[in-house]
């Protein structure tokens, strides 16, 4: 079974499963649904708890043997298996099985694992684990979709603000929400229960927000040139390198323009996303690129690519960064 992160708490009001599963891409989410089943398992008597680290040279034969060793006092056990790196090779694929086999109302099996790529997803021993257990995918949320994030949060200190006040701290902590949850926190520490406002919320937050690859180019296709800035202004100052940059930005503009293309000579435009390989989540944003930008702006913005290629290797005067925000707001256009 695999649930999504805001259907854990109604599952654990219903009912509690011998095996669970808990990864993603957010440390904030994991170690706080990890939490929310320990908690779960302790009040269905699970008093004894055992942690088991998956590092390198692990020795799987731990896992079994903590299955099979009953507590002294008759107490249910919680065993808390962590594999920080998502790797479990042979042997532990087989211990894996092999305890999916022999699921025990006496063990309660956690294990937390980072992010897995489709191949981990549909390994063996994941699909093993999915079938007999309770797996929770855990993902960061969009920044479309953090306000609401953190509205939600300010609910549970009994706390809210306005949505323009959510949106400014929205692209504060945007791509770290360990350091968002610590200035919601704080918003309690510093606040009284109630509505705050945008004045004590400017004074309160830091700007902690964290800018990668992937948020550049959802900026790009977005035509949001407000978070495009913010994001290379902050790549900069993390000392991103210009030509990773730039191969990011190209890449997107040189499928856009291959699709735009083959749209305008009348192909069809699914059949042009999946030679392109685009599928998935990047289908919906870059359809409404698409729909926004025209073959001649597309070819245009390549050329722009190219000159700042040149400067990425010394050739010619100007600054990159600058020269990238005026590659991005070439491809606003129209942007709502």
């Amino acid at each position: 079974m695999l649930l999504k992160g805001e259907q854990l708490a109604a599952h654990l009001e219903r009912e509690l499963r011998p095996l669970y599963i808990v990864y993603g891409d957010e440390p904030l989410l994991v170690i706080e649904a990890a939490d929310a089943i320990r908690a779960r398992a302790r009040q269905h008597g699970y008093n004894e708890r055992e942690v088991l680290t998956v590092l390198a040279q692990f020795d799987w034969g731990q896992l079994l043997a903590a299955g099979g060793n009953l507590s002294l006092f008759g107490d249910k056990k919680l065993i808390d298996l962590r594999i920080p790196t998502g790797k479990v090779g042979k042997e532990g694929s087989a211990a894996l099985q092999q305890w999916c086999q022999h699921l025990s109302l006496d063990n309660l099996l956690l294990i937390t694992l980072p992010e897995l790529d489709w191949r981990e997803e549909k390994s063996a021993w994941f699909t093993a684990l999915l079938n007999a257990g309770v797996a929770i995918k855990l993902q960061a949320p969009p920044l479309a979709e953090l306000p609401g994030w953190i509205a939600g949060r300010l609910r549970r200190q009994q706390q809210s603000a306005d949505l323009d006040s959510l949106k400014f701290i929205a692209e504060r902590v945007e791509g770290n929400l360990l350091a968002a949850h610590q200035e919601i926190q704080k918003l309690a520490l510093l606040y009284p229960a109630g509505a705050v406002s945008n004045t004590q919320i400017r004074d309160a937050v830091l700007n902690v927000a964290r800018y990668d690859i992937d948020g550049l180019r959802e900026a790009l296709l977005a035509g949001d040139l407000s978070r495009l800035a913010r994001t290379l202004d902050g790549l900069m100052h993390e000392g991103e390198a210009p030509p990773l940059v730039l191969w990011a930005m190209s890449e997107e503009i040189r499928a856009l323009t291959v699709i735009r293309s083959g749209m305008d000579s009348g192909k069809s435009s699914d059949l042009l996303l999946k030679e392109a390989r685009v599928w998935g989540p990047r289908v919906a944003p870059v359809k409404k690129a698409l729909n926004r930008l025209s073959t001649a702006t597309l070819e245009a913005a390549l050329q722009h690519a190219g000159k700042i290629d040149l400067l990425a290797k010394g050739i010619g005067r100007g600054n990159i960064w600058e020269e990238f925000l005026r590659l991005g707001m070439r491809l606003s256009a129209g942007a709502r």
